[in-house]
């Protein structure tokens, strides 16, 4: 039995990349970006199934992020206004 994660969500991002740390905010996968630096230190978080201990790593378009049994895509288009935070 594969342990697969759901399917990733769809983020739209405004530029044509973004940073990790950032975009783990922006998809609500931490609450702050203070919280993004210790969970990406700790090797928690993937990037194309790969661990990515850097803050700073340039996500493009496609590229998906996994966080626990969370995922979320990077995808252009128009950003939702309506933000939660």
């Amino acid at each position: 039995m594969a342990s697969q994660s759901h399917d990733p969500v769809d983020v739209p991002i405004r530029d044509e990349s973004i940073r990790l740390g950032q975009f783990l905010k922006l998809a609500n996968l931490v609450e702050t970006g203070a919280e993004a630096k210790p969970v990406i230190a700790d090797g928690a978080v993937r990037v194309n199934g790969e661990v990515e201990t850097r803050r700073g790593r340039q996500l493009a378009q496609g590229d998906v992020v996994t966080l626990g049994p969370l995922a979320a895509r990077v995808a252009t288009g128009e950003v939702e206004i309506d933000v939660p935070w």
